[in-house]
């Protein structure tokens, strides 16, 4: 039977100054029929320029230079323009990393469906009857509603969702997913992946699927490749290249993942050291050189083919020893013990936000009291529409909040807006955003970004400004050659720690870091991870860490603040909140979280989507979609935050006790 994607010998080049560079190299691998195949690597590897040459999408500077693609025996190189548009039209579809730029925002959802419909020659009442068929199996309720809608008025779910739609409505033999989950929340990507699952199976079709997380393409994949500088370096089963992987660059990418129940106090993350190979580089060797402990003179010299390991491949000469390759990054921790100062360094108070939208009170944020501590770091956790970056703007005063909140720092009040603030103020609360790429000046060298920072916030010049800038850098990291750089030289992960430099140039004591690795490979979140850690443990910053990656908050934070609607459903020491017996609220995100470790239970399921804040349920705002709703009281009274014992509370009308018997959870002994 023909494969739905064969790639034999592929190499593609980019045209850069005058000369081709390599970018793909002596690719090969094939797609059966109803196969779901992983594609994985740090990015810069080549992944999205496989799924663009397989459709024949490279831009104007890429081309084919060798090798062949196949997809259901028609051979992608060689067809004719019209040959071209019938492939895309009727065998082959993608499915973007963002739906937000992949959809048309001037046209509505129902005409966006059903011109694929209309182009196959089916009249405008079929097309439309066709497209709400599309959309109740990508399970999209109220589907006529939606079809009315644009693309900006639907969530980043909902638009997945209609990507997913129009990909499937040709019936194709192959679906190419490039990052589709990435930024979405926990609940949300959960239900995006049980979708593909679901149509995988009704439609019987394959599946490319491109990802930097490991977890989800364990989670969905038959077979996984694993890409590095444009050549295959492994691949094999997802369940023994995950449990036993045989190449030291994937050993390496997965020490880089927090696993369950590691703390920051307790290991160190792995880290892989330097770099990918730059485009157009010449390799010799194996390409993994540079990075790779376990390299001798013979791993500089030949390329190592891909060895047979008996229904799995490897390039690599020593693969019997991959699992013993070293770790870059020490586990033992060596951190010294502080003791809370009789006043929290943030102290919050009855917070609340209030919006007005179309005549319509919206409340954001609702009766938010909690305290932060010196060197301790609160996790904010919850689905888009959580309230979460609206109490991040809060506190650094970019949004006022509604009056009679209060907010101390250092047991002063803090002025609401940043306008009132003092300069000791402003530097004592800064921000690392989600991407550097936004948050960075691009026409400024990092030497002219840091240092103004430091002008600004540490009140620097001259000698004393340059002695402290060195000092900066090299606390994140970074060396002096990276000064005379803009901000477009550099890779993702050595952006986001110009930007952690910025943030701590006036000396900190609350970072609130809002997503700041959502966007990164494992390998650079995991140094990204680690220098926090040690910036913390060294200053005793405190840091809000805001995050979709319930991995990393568990990972990274002291404190848990679970949020919903605005209103802070658990708060609590992190262990006890991610150990449970939880909020079903909380039960219901951490069963949604992928692991690679499939002994976990089955996913919780949330019916529909967050409510609106503007007209928020009444009693408990979670009790439209909670799994353990009880009855009327859960409809009618809103319940109180209350202790349940070591600074862990709930908002819930279930007994803790009740709650420990429905979960299987142990009921601690100081309970209430």
């Amino acid at each position: 039977m023909t494969d739905a994607l064969s790639i034999e010998n592929l190499s593609v080049a980019y045209r850069s100054d005058g000369k081709d560079k390599a970018v793909l190299r002596n690719l090969s691998f094939r797609i059966g029929r109803g196969e779901a195949y992983g594609l994985v690597g740090e990015s810069g590897c080549g992944k999205s320029t496989v799924a663009l040459t397989a459709v024949r999408y490279l831009p104007r500077a890429g081309k084919i230079t060798a090798g062949k693609v196949e997809i259901d025996g028609a051979d992608v190189v060689k067809l004719d323009r019209g040959a071209l548009r019938q492939l895309r039209a009727k065998t082959v579809s993608m499915v973007y990393q963002d739906p937000g730029k992949a959809l048309n925002p001037t046209l509505r959802i129902g005409r966006q469906i059903a011109e694929i419909f209309e182009l196959d020659g089916l009249s405008a009442e079929e097309s439309r009857k066709r497209s709400l068929d599309m959309l109740e199996r990508v399970r999209i309720s109220d589907p006529e509603r939606v079809m009315d809608r644009y693309p900006h008025q639907l969530s980043g779910g909902m638009q997945q969702r209609v990507a997913i739609a129009m990909a499937l409505a040709n019936d194709p033999t192959l679906l190419i997913l490039d990052e589709p989950t990435t930024g979405l929340d926990a609940t949300v990507e959960a239900e995006v992946l049980d979708l593909i699952a679901h149509l995988r199976r009704e439609f019987s079709t394959s599946i490319l699927f491109i990802s930097h997380n490991l977890a989800v393409v364990a989670k969905m994949c038959d077979r996984v490749g694993v890409l590095y500088a444009g050549m295959l370096v492994e691949e094999g089963t997802t369940e023994k290249l995950f449990n036993d992987p045989r190449h030291p660059y994937t050993v390496a990418l997965l020490r880089c993942l927090p696993k369950a129940g590691e703390r920051k106090d307790q290991t160190r993350l792995d880290t892989i050291p330097g770099s990918l190979p730059a485009p157009g580089a010449v390799i010799k060797g194996c390409p993994f050189v540079d990075r790779c402990a376990l390299a001798d003179e013979r791993c500089h010299r030949e390329l190592p083919p891909l060895h047979d390991l008996g229904g799995r491949v490897s390039r690599c000469h020593y693969s019997d020893r991959a699992a013993e390759l070293p770790r870059e990054t020490p586990a033992e921790i060596k951190l010294t013990a502080h003791k809370a100062a009789a006043v929290p360094v943030l102290k919050i108070e009855n917070l609340n936000k209030t919006f007005q939208q179309a005549g319509h009170a919206l409340r954001a944020v609702k009766d938010v009291s909690l305290t932060i501590e010196a060197g301790e770091t609160l996790g904010l956790v919850g689905e888009s529409g959580s309230g979460k970056t609206t109490f991040a703007r809060l506190l650094l005063g970019l949004l006022p909040p509604d009056e009679g909140g209060a907010i101390t720092l250092d047991a002063m009040a803090l002025p609401p807006v940043l306008e009132d603030r003092s300069d000791k103020q402003v530097k004592a609360m800064q921000i690392v955003f989600q991407n550097p790429d936004s948050a960075l000046n691009r026409s400024h060298t990092i030497r002219h970004v840091i240092g103004r920072a430091l002008k600004r916030l540490g009140g620097l010049s001259g000698e004393a400004l340059n002695a402290r800038l060195l000092e900066l850098i090299k606390s994140v990291r970074l060396s002096e050659r990276h000064l005379a750089a803009k901000p477009r030289q550099l890779s993702g992960g050595l952006k986001q720690r110009v930007a952690i430099a910025r943030a701590f140039a006036g000396e900190p004591k609350l970072v609130v870091c809002d997503e700041p690795t959502s966007a990164l490979d494992v390998s650079v979140q995991a140094a990204i991870l680690n220098l926090l850690a040690d910036l913390q443990a060294e200053r005793q910053v405190s840091y809000v860490f805001i995050s979709h990656d319930l991995g990393v908050v568990r990972y990274l934070s002291d404190k848990i603040a679970v949020l919903y609607l605005g209103r802070i459903m658990e708060i609590g020491p992190s262990e006890q909140v991610f150990n449970g017996p939880h909020h079903p609220y909380t039960e219901a995100l951490l069963s949604a979280v992928p692991k690679l470790d499939e002994s976990h239970s089955s996913r919780i399921r949330l019916e529909g989507e967050i409510p609106s804040a503007s007209n928020p349920p009444s009693g408990c705002v979670f009790q439209t979609r909670c799994p353990r709703k009880i009855g009327r009281i859960c409809e009618e009274q809103e319940p109180a935050l209350a202790e349940t014992g070591r600074g862990h509370s709930l908002r819930c009308h279930i007994p803790f006790a009740e709650l420990a018997r429905m979960q299987g959870k142990p009921e601690l002994e100081n309970t209430p």
